[in-house]
């Protein structure tokens, strides 16, 4: 939409959690709001308490007894989110707005300490979420967008290049029942995400090259050397499924991030080895082989990466949670992606909503997502897609109740614009 009225929220931790907004194309006027720090401590540890943890337990809570697993204690929690993290003045913009017929664009940029808030869901109002009226986004740091190094990929130029797709790798050393081992499960010919893939491969736009749609997932194949070789070759997207071991926010060091593809532990990188298995992290990504070889490559030289990505793994996104981002989506930009789609926190898979959340045995809520994300970024205005698949969902949750139609899921994805 031409001239779209467009709200930048800007937040900055200093004890008390600072809110600044402006608008472009007439949307309205600045301003500027002020939480208290223990308003703000509050609500981040309400809403992490609603969130998957590792192990049986973490799943089975918050698929059953968490804030986020049932309509009205969801409506309450995004209710509370939104008296504390919407500054009074935005909001009745956004009502006026809203009542006029316009739904404008809000992007985001969240200080370290709010990156898991999900903004889509507060509640502004009663039965009002903010995906309901606006567009939302986050913002990419301005210091990586504007990076000298940095050299932007366009989606225009690069529409009908191939698809890129890691589909959960095998990680040598893990069993598929393990820790690193399959997201997705066993994959059949009916399946969605197979549906997609087999789409992509009929028209020639899947790397890698296959003839059955089911030998697309669980490869071995899929490491660092040939990920580089298949970016290199031309790239449209990139489509990346399986584990991410995000950084603990208080380590300080968001580049220890690591993606775990089908590399052994001989494989060349910054990353430890674990068992068989060395991750590839997103200081490789940044660095390439920079200290490790007398003729060293870039990171972007060795890894070229297309205009647009979607890392859906258990907090891929985890590098926003730092005061210094330097994770996976900020390699994935620095490597040239203009639009990142990566999780804000661990993720349920599709059994571990039939087993722990007593969903529907054909229910399968994650491989929907992965679905909705890549139709997504294959549309001219990929972060209005996105948003329109969370209104879908967004509605079967309040008219189903069904756990599978839970924001465990599809509120759990962001998408970071480093367009203006």
């Amino acid at each position: 939409m031409t001239g779209q009225p467009t709200a930048y929220v800007r937040m900055a931790d200093a004890g008390d959690l600072f809110i600044s907004w402006r608008w472009e194309n007439d949307g309205g006027a600045p301003g500027i709001g002020v939480v208290p720090e223990e308003q703000v401590v509050a609500a981040v540890r309400r809403f992490a308490a609603a969130l998957p943890t590792t192990g049986e337990a973490g799943l089975q809570a918050a698929l059953t007894t968490g804030e986020l697993a049932t309509v009205a204690t969801e409506e309450a929690l995004a209710g509370f989110l939104s008296a504390t993290f919407l500054p009074y003045q935005l909001a009745v913009r956004l009502y006026e707005l809203h009542v006029a017929g316009v739904r404008p664009r809000i992007r985001i940029q969240p200080s370290p300490r709010v990156a898991q808030i999900p903004w889509e869901l507060i509640a502004p109002d009663s039965g009002v979420r903010l995906v309901d009226i606006a567009e939302v986004s986050l913002l990419a740091p301005p210091g990586i967008v504007h990076a000298p190094a940095r050299v932007g990929r366009s989606w225009a130029d690069a529409r009908e290049l191939p698809v890129v797709a890691v589909l959960d790798p095998r990680v040598p050393g893990f069993r598929a029942d393990s820790a690193l081992g399959s997201v997705l499960g066993r994959m059949e010919l009916d399946a969605p995400l197979t549906k997609l893939v087999a789409e992509y491969a009929g028209q020639d736009r899947l790397t890698p090259e296959v003839s059955d749609p089911v030998a697309a997932f669980r490869r071995t194949d899929v490491d660092r050397v040939w990920l580089g070789e298949a970016l290199r070759a031309g790239a449209s997207r990139l489509l990346y499924i399986g584990h991410v071991t995000a950084a603990a926010p208080d380590s300080g060091q968001s580049e220890s991030a690591t993606m775990h593809l089908a590399c052994t532990a001989e494989t060349l990188g910054f990353a430890p080895a674990q068992r068989d298995h060395r991750p590839l992290s997103a200081r490789d990504l940044l660095l390439g082989t920079y200290t490790l070889t007398e003729d060293p490559r870039t990171g972007p030289q060795l890894w070229p990466i297309p205009s647009r990505v979607a890392l859906i793994a258990c907090e891929s996104g985890g590098d926003l949670r730092f005061g210094e981002a330097l994770g996976l989506v900020a390699a994935m930009l620095t490597g040239g992606a203009e639009l990142v789609t990566a999780g804000r926190w661990a993720l349920p898979t599709d059994l571990a909503f039939q087993r722990f959340g007593g969903a529907a045995p054909d229910s399968r809520p994650l491989q929907d997502a992965v679905c909705a994300i890549d139709t997504a970024h294959e549309r001219p205005d990929p972060v209005a897609a996105l948003n329109d698949w969370q209104r879908a969902r967004l509605a079967a949750w309040r008219a189903s109740g069904a756990v599978e139609h839970s924001p465990l899921v599809w509120a759990a994805f962001a998408t970071v614009d480093a367009g203006r």
